[in-house]
């Protein structure tokens, strides 16, 4: 329980972090809802009293008038605190959202890009998005905590005289003063409190444990009705092969599978359970008050006030409770949640100040450099070492799977060496301050992406930007024609996700907004990851020979599919399984016949030759 405790405290922390006062406007609307009933219980009790007692007037017309004002104010306070609370929650799902963005980007690289942490995120997400369970639920279980404590008090100090008084003396309901009547009024309430709630609970526990169920019926749904038919290109395939059949038998086998319908069986079982036992003990109390009441103990206003507060303390009780065993039942879900959020940043940031040097005097190199990724057994880098000198063009190539772009990971510290290290003019680059690092490379990864901003946002990567700056690398990476049909120019938006009149682009298009984004960042190091897979390989050939003019004397790492795109380099190194197995010029490379180089140029060679 301590454990329980312990993590809806630090969920309720998380929650009171974000900028509007969630949980205050929760707290203090729960609390007006929950006394409201209380003005009619009481006030109700008076007049009823006063008709059956001196039937005075002017009290009647008092008590009438302050019931219907109280109740006025009551009302209006409610639906106004409700408000305020819509108001503070309005945003709460993108607050989520936000929350578990902002450690997304800010967690180490290493670990954004590990599958199993992405599990976890999409595990969060189908919880959050399918049934409420997280940070979602707890606010919910909260509201009705505050709002069933308060009732249990009220309810309290409302029926506490109901066992202090006594019947008349020579009553033959006399037996209902004993200690044991009050007992088993006191047996009555406890299985009201505890016995019906448990019930609940337990519904509770069976729908919070179908979550993760629940989760995987979510991603056949959203496939079907949802992915299968929001991608164009999907449609293709299920024409060509006609797999129309297949679809819809899928289909019919999600719904005749589901187990939501045994499922609301079993919680609806447990409901009507913890109703009846709710109905039944609390009409047995109800007896105790009227038998009392004919007794003469009281008199027909006190029947109301003490009928109308064991409805609103058993009500209360069994929303304490269920609501305290929500917050139980959601906790394995919050704790998805902190576990996502504890995942430590374990990369060493570095103090070092990367020296500014107009003359781009850096050189770097990898040193015996091996490299596991998480969770594997197998060096996708194995003793790996080369040094890049200042303002060499130097070309990466080898089959897929023969860790050039993870070397490219390492060189900019995505990664670091499991084994070995990498040097920034002589010195470890982990010793180096980590942004001002990363600073001082323009990279174009293979899997790029480009954001549904302006076009001349996604070239300088930054809400402001210098406009005749972005027009001349659009320019050299040769956009600048298809920039002349721009309605906006560079204000244009790319893709439709935030504009209607956003601009649509295709992959070669979108290959040269990368390369101009490389360009406007202006950094000492360029590194070209297959960035013109989606062009013909005379347009690529073209690329790459303007861009070696517009390099100048920066330096160039090129990563290619295409052999005969990096004959201009100056530097060729060949990768096989993990490892540097050659490294020269194209020449010197070709020339060697029984080289990887001379096999994988002829490889290709063989298919232009075809195809002439």
């Amino acid at each position: 329980m301590r454990k329980h405790i312990k993590s809806i405290f630090r969920g309720l922390k998380l929650i009171s972090s974000f900028p509007k006062p969630i949980l205050q406007s929760s707290a203090i609307s729960a609390v007006v809802r929950a006394g409201i009933p209380f003005i009619n219980i009481w006030f109700a009790a008076q007049i009823l009293n006063e008709l059956v007692g001196g039937r005075n007037q002017s009290r009647l017309t008092f008590l009438v008038i302050l019931t219907i004002g109280l109740n006025l104010l009551g009302q209006v306070a409610n639906r106004a605190l409700e408000k305020w609370h819509d108001y503070c929650r309005a945003n709460f799902w993108q607050l989520m959202s936000k929350l578990i963005s902002d450690k997304m980007l800010t967690m180490d690289y290493i670990d954004a890009e590990n599958p199993d942490i992405r599990q976890k995120q999409s595990d969060i997400w189908g919880h959050h998005n399918g049934m409420g369970f997280g940070l979602s639920r707890l606010i919910e279980a909260y509201d009705g905590l505050i709002q069933g404590i308060i009732r249990v008090g009220l309810s309290v100090a409302f029926a506490f005289t109901l066992f202090t008084t006594r019947t008349p003396e020579g009553s033959s309901f006399a037996f209902l003063d004993s200690v044991w009547a009050v007992i088993v009024v006191l047996l009555l309430l406890c299985i009201s409190m505890f016995v019906a709630p448990y019930f609940t609970m337990l519904g509770g526990r069976v729908l919070a444990n179908a979550s993760e169920e629940n989760n995987q019926g979510n991603r056949v749904f959203t496939f079907y009705f949802w992915t299968m038919i929001g991608k164009s290109e999907l449609g293709k395939d299920i024409r060509i092969y006609n797999q129309q059949d297949s679809i819809s038998r899928g289909v019919e086998s999600y719904f005749k599978n589901s187990k939501w319908l045994a499922l609301s069986k079993i919680v609806g079982r447990y409901q009507f359970i913890s109703s009846f036992i709710n109905h039944t003990t609390n009409g047995l109390i109800y007896l105790f008050v009227a038998m009392k009441a004919f007794a003469g103990a009281f008199g027909v206003g006190s029947i109301v006030q003490y009928v109308g507060a064991i409805t609103q303390f058993a009500n209360g009780f069994n929303d304490t409770l269920v609501n305290l065993g929500n917050m139980i039942n959601n906790n394995p879900y919050a704790e998805k949640i902190f576990e996502f959020l504890d995942i430590p940043n374990e990369k060493y940031q570095g103090t070092l100040p990367v020296e500014k040097r107009d003359d781009t005097d850096f050189d770097i190199e990898f040193k015996d450099v091996s490299f596991k990724y998480p969770g594997s057994d197998t060096y996708a880098l194995k003793n790996v070492s080369f040094k890049l000198e200042i303002g060499q063009r130097l070309a990466v190539v080898g089959m897929n799977g023969s860790g050039k772009t993870t070397m490219i990971k390492l060189l900019c510290r995505l990664y670091d060496p499991t084994e070995g290290e990498i040097t920034l003019n002589g010195i470890d680059i982990k010793k180096y301050n980590y942004d001002e690092y990363m600073n001082i490379f323009g990279v174009v990864f293979q899997d790029f992406a480009l954001l549904p901003f302006t076009l001349g946002q996604n070239v300088a990567a930054s809400v402001d930007y210098d406009g005749d700056r972005a027009m001349k690398v659009l320019e050299d990476s040769g956009f600048d024609r298809r920039l002349e049909s721009m309605p906006k120019g560079l204000d244009t938006y790319i893709y439709k996700n935030f504009e209607e009149d956003g601009v649509e682009v295709s992959g070669g298009e979108a290959q040269k907004i990368a390369l101009a984004r490389a360009l406007y960042k202006n950094t000492p190091f360029i590194v070209l990851d297959e960035p013109t897979a989606a062009l013909d390989p005379i347009a690529e050939y073209e690329i790459y020979t303007k861009f070696n003019e517009i390099v100048g004397e920066k330096t160039a790492v090129y990563i290619s599919h295409r052999l005969s795109s990096c004959r201009f380099c100056d530097d060729i190194v060949v990768f096989h399984e993990g490892e540097l197995i050659q490294r020269g010029s194209h020449e010197g490379l070709l020339a060697d016949a029984d080289g990887k180089y001379h096999e994988l140029w002829n490889a290709q060679a063989q298919y232009y030759a075809v195809s002439a």
